[in-house]
């Protein structure tokens, strides 16, 4: 591995264990048994870091920006939603830490905001493929809004749940719970044979 990728692996790592803010970039030279100015080498301050790896992220996401044309059944939008969320959960700092993130870089606003629109573009067209095959009953309205909520809660989930009680009985986390939740906002616009589906999709997560 080259060295730029490791210090950018190890920089995701420490990052999303320890959060944004509270890792240096003398604390991932030293992870790396490397010396700042080799560090500093190539990523001259910690903000080239982040850029480098909310680039990453941006690239493994586009991955999903054509999905909907390859979304013709519940199965296909389970499943990219299901390797959508393994992107953002690898990547979690990023929708963990945004405050911080974007107080301290605000240029990366910018690529953040187009990153959001593309995925509830993204996640839209998916959802009209299926409505165009009779699989979802929904207006035009309860669609924007479907999609438009259900990234908003992939977005925030990672900060919102600190906020959860610990002792909510059953309370899912991470991941899961976002794929958990996004499967209950769909059911209500599905005939009854791929709400049971749906049902048992849900229970996979919830067990």
């Amino acid at each position: 591995m080259k060295t730029r990728d490791r210090i950018l692996e190890t920089a995701l790592h420490l990052f999303n264990a320890e959060g944004l803010a509270q890792v240096s970039t003398n604390r991932i030279a030293a992870e790396l048994a490397m010396s700042p100015g080799n560090l500093h080498y190539h990523f001259k301050r910690k903000e080239d870091l982040v850029t480098w790896l909310l680039r990453r992220f941006a690239e493994a996401l586009r991955r999903f920006a054509d999905a909907h044309e390859t979304v013709e059944a519940l199965d296909d939008l389970w499943l990219t939603m299901h390797l959508g969320l393994e992107v953002l959960d690898h990547h979690r700092f990023i929708l963990r830490d945004m405050d911080f993130l974007l107080r301290e870089y605000p240029a990366l606003h910018a690529p953040l905001r187009e990153l959001i629109g593309q995925r509830i573009a993204t996640l839209q067209a998916a959802l009209e493929s299926l409505r165009r095959r009779d699989i979802l009953q929904a207006t035009d309205e309860q669609l924007a809004s479907l999609a438009l909520q259900t990234v908003l809660a992939n977005t925030a989930w990672p900060s919102f749940e600190h906020l959860l009680p610990a002792a909510m009985p059953g309370t899912l986390r991470g991941s899961r719970a976002v794929a958990y939740h996004f499967l209950v906002m769909l059911s209500p616009y599905v005939d009854d044979a791929s709400r049971q589906y749906l049902a048992y999709l849900r229970s996979r997560y919830a067990a």
